[in-house]
């Protein structure tokens, strides 16, 4: 995907897995809700976001709005 350059990561399991399948370690990029790290080596932006399953939203570890703002930000960085 050659114009790919922003991966949204619903939770810590797909964070990890992205890191992986890009030969990054975890240790280099710690998960956290709203964190952005820049993966220098693909030129790409991985933004983090708490996964939606209906545990985190029933709760309130992911609220609808800051789930919005997730989204949000990659409107504006989309834009």
């Amino acid at each position: 995907m050659p114009r790919l350059k922003i991966i949204l990561s619903l939770g810590a399991v797909s964070h990890g897995a992205v890191l992986q399948a890009l030969g990054y370690t975890k240790a280099a990029f710690k998960f956290s809700h709203g964190a952005e790290h820049l993966l220098t080596r693909h030129n790409l932006l991985l933004i983090d976001s708490y996964h939606t399953s209906r545990y985190n939203i029933n709760t309130n570890v992911l609220t609808a709005d800051m789930f919005d703002r997730i989204i949000a930000r990659l409107k504006e960085l989309t834009a």
